[in-house]
């Protein structure tokens, strides 16, 4: 029988400069924020470098720095093209910034998400609701907004959050996440809606706006609708997989089929999406570079470093060992806590493979996970896939790197003036407040 002291780990210690970079972004801004700006970039790039060097040629084992390399370039591929491109729309909201008008916006960025991506519906709306809030800003508006549009909205599809596509590649069916995590989902955007009214409803700065724009051009009005056109390019090239297209062409390497056809799309559409956008809308955009440069710089370090974490993680889930411990509440709690910390699209993946191992299923055979999505005769796989599928949505907005469009949001915020919490007050004054006694009732409601 295997255990866990048969598993090849790397070093325990090699988790350090993962803990060490987490450590330094929640700590730097605050203590030591002239050096921490400054020098930031050095040391994501350093600690990642070492550890993938370790990897390579101490462990000798570069299969996994190649992996970290190959997820990081989709993702910023995704991110850029979709920064490009929504920074070329300008969408005004002609209303009053009142509680009202503004869960309204979220709960059209909740319901957005699902079919541009998280990401997408962030990078779309952030800037029209800061505007909306622009006399009356507080750093709440922004905290309910990760929580909201960022994370927990994109539950209902695939397209919405990436750990949700990532299952839906491995063969679990479309529709599953609308059937599944509608009513988590429904929980969570009412109780998120309704706290943050009240919390709204407590500031009494209102923000004056001449009501004759809202009769002339209706609530909602969109410039630079033409980039609309590389947003729809952009959600269709996610599709480009090798996995549904096994005729692209791919790179093998050490098993794996390796494609950058979706990125190079990717790339190219943020270019073109650059240098066709009206100017004047870039403008009233605030556009910058700058928050896009952040978030390359700090992800670097971040995809490189948590390696060695994902691995320790997902052997002692996928152990005899883990295996006694695999309930829909240890799965909820344990990819909740990883996803938090560590990317959530991997993380979703190493504890959706532990449950299916646990019951003699592997994520790796198409027939399994669609049997195990199905239920058929596996004992609890639906709720087990349910907890680790809400989990990593909803536990992705619990610090700024749980999931990608939190810490663009947060640069795009602190681009417009807002002085962000850093991130230990971030979790402090918001996660734990108000979203963990959501995540409590949800795992109470649907997983206990």
């Amino acid at each position: 029988m295997q255990n866990v002291l048969q598993i090849s780990f790397p070093p325990y210690w090699l988790v350090i400069p993962f803990v060490a970079l987490l450590l330094m972004i929640a700590t730097g801004p605050l203590f030591f924020p002239v050096f921490w700006h400054k020098n930031y970039p050095k040391i994501a790039i350093v600690l990642a470098v070492f550890v993938m060097f370790y990897y390579g040629f101490v462990l000798n084992n570069p299969v996994k720095p190649i992996e970290a390399i190959a997820e990081y370039i989709q993702f910023i591929s995704l991110i850029t093209a979709l920064y490009m491109a929504t920074a070329g729309i300008l969408v005004e909201v002609h209303a009053k910034a009142t509680p009202r008008s503004n869960i309204i916006l979220l709960a059209i960025g909740a319901v957005v998400a699902n079919f541009i991506g998280t990401t997408g519906a962030s990078l779309l709306l952030i800037r029209p609701y800061l505007r909306l809030n622009k006399q009356r800003i507080m750093v709440y508006h922004v905290a309910f907004f990760i929580f909201i549009v960022s994370n927990i909205g994109g539950a209902l599809t695939p397209i919405g959050d990436p750990p949700l596509f990532l299952g839906f590649l491995k063969g679990v069916p479309f529709s599953w996440t609308l059937r599944h995590n509608g009513f988590p989902w429904l929980i969570a955007l009412s109780f998120l809606l309704l706290l943050f009214y009240f919390l709204d409803k407590r500031n009494k700065k209102q923000c004056h706006l001449v009501r004759s724009s809202a009769v002339e051009k209706g609530v909602f009005s969109i410039t630079g609708s033409k980039n609309l056109i590389w947003l729809l390019v952009i959600i269709g090239a996610v599709f480009l997989d090798p996995i549904i297209f096994p005729w692209m062409p791919t790179i093998p390497y050490s098993g794996h089929r390796i494609s950058f056809v979706r990125e190079c799309v990717l790339l190219v559409v943020a270019i073109l999406s650059f240098h066709t956008a009206d100017k004047q809308v870039l403008k009233c955009n605030g556009f910058s570079f700058e928050p896009l440069h952040e978030v390359c710089l700090i992800f670097i370090g971040i995809f490189g470093t948590m390696i060695p974490a994902l691995e320790i993680i997902g052997g002692l889930a996928q152990s005899e060992w883990g295996k006694h411990f695999i309930t829909p509440t240890t799965l909820y709690w344990g990819t909740g806590f990883f996803s938090s910390v560590l990317d959530n699209a991997p993380t979703y993946l190493n504890f959706a493979a532990a449950s299916m191992a646990s019951q003699g299923a592997s994520i790796a055979s198409l027939a399994d996970v669609q049997n195990y999505a199905a239920g058929g005769v596996y004992l609890h796989s639906i709720v087990g896939l349910k907890a680790v599928s809400i989990a990593s949505v909803f536990f992705g907005a619990m610090t700024y790197i749980g999931n990608g469009p939190n810490f663009m949001v947060k640069a795009i915020a602190e681009q417009e003036g807002i002085r962000m919490p850093s991130f230990g007050k971030y979790i402090f004054h918001f996660s734990l407040p108000f979203l963990l006694p959501l995540l409590f009732l949800i795992w109470l409601v649907c997983f206990y």
